[in-house]
């Protein structure tokens, strides 16, 4: 049986990352409509990993026979006044969800919850491959954004990421 307050923070994070999902979607749909079809995808994979990551917690709440409130989620609250700004807020974002995991592994360790740490431990390692990726990202751009046939050569090589569900065994 979960502590209630790591089931709880469990929860929410079921919730933050339905979230993610969905801002990632608007930042994908973005660079689609501004006809720059790789950051589209690069984004469009992202929201796929993001809601990858909700049903995992969402299976673990389930496991450990906990209920499962899913909110509303919030519409992205993000305007765009340049082709950089979604990818300064995904680094952002992705900083911030490392702290929320962060908090719930700290509040695992409190009340020795070694099966919620073991499961957070993919987490953990997960957010530092996505903050790593988002940071490269955010260098390609800053490297490459002004010059269009870079930016263009960029966009080409972000077409081809694609998306590998998590093989996090519950």
């Amino acid at each position: 049986m979960l502590d209630k307050n790591v089931a709880q923070l469990l929860n929410t994070q079921v919730n933050k990352e339905l979230y993610s999902e969905y801002l990632y979607m608007d930042f994908s749909n973005y660079y689609y409509e501004q006809g720059l079809a790789g950051f589209g995808n690069w984004y469009k994979v992202q929201y796929q990993e993001e809601r990858g990551h909700a049903l995992l917690m969402n299976q673990y709440l389930l496991n450990n026979n906990e209920h499962v409130t899913l909110e509303d989620i919030a519409k992205s609250d993000k305007k765009y006044a340049s082709l950089k700004e979604p990818v300064t807020y995904a680094l952002e974002h992705e900083r911030y969800i490392t702290a929320l995991i962060n908090k719930i592994y700290s509040e695992a360790v409190k009340v020795n919850d070694y099966r919620t740490m073991q499961f957070l431990d993919w987490f953990v390692k997960e957010q530092g491959e996505e903050e790593k990726n988002a940071d490269d990202l955010l260098k390609k751009f800053e490297f490459f954004g002004s010059d269009p046939k870079a930016l263009y050569m960029l966009d080409n090589e972000l077409k081809a990421r694609a998306y590998a569900p998590p093989s996090l065994v519950l």
